[in-house]
């Protein structure tokens, strides 16, 4: 969650930085004869890692009237790399101990901004003794599921 967080920071910056400029961030590199837009250089420091404690969330997930489960989902080309997302453990709402198919367990969803990271193409007319690969990385969204909550199920009657 913190490594999320400080994406969006880096994000916010760089657009403060196009701002000052007096323009919006390209959204994608404008085709042409050479790119439209101004190269940041953007170090990310891989030692900080999510720092919260699991059991708080845990016991969040377990004591819910709809309790979830956490999946981690991996893209070696995103920034965030690893993403948790929740799953509804069961389909109806847990009383006392029982599950009640008169409730139903819906997720609760948010989108976030990641970065995708793509090869950057190389020019035809140029010719490079070193084969060095060169990336850009892309603004997108991605949805994830944050949890679970209870509901009463949608009836739509029949005319």
């Amino acid at each position: 969650m913190l490594l999320v967080l400080r994406a969006l920071l880096l994000l916010g910056v760089l657009s403060l930085v196009h701002a000052k400029e007096g323009r919006a961030p390209p959204a994608r590199p404008k085709q042409g004869p050479g790119p439209k837009y101004r190269t940041l250089r953007v170090n990310v420091d891989p030692s900080v890692m999510p720092q919260f404690t699991s059991a708080s969330t845990s016991n969040l997930a377990n004591s819910s009237l709809s309790p979830w489960t956490y999946r981690e989902n991996f893209n070696s080309s995103r920034l965030p790399k690893r993403i948790s997302e929740a799953e509804c453990r069961t389909s109806g709402c847990v009383r006392n101990g029982v599950e009640d198919d008169s409730l139903e367990a819906k997720p609760i969803q948010y989108q976030i901004l990641v970065l995708y990271r793509v090869q950057r193409q190389q020019s035809v007319g140029k010719k490079k003794k070193k084969k060095s690969r060169k990336y850009d990385f892309i603004l997108g969204t991605q949805v994830i599921t944050v949890g679970c909550t209870c509901v009463r199920p949608s009836v739509i009657p029949q005319q």
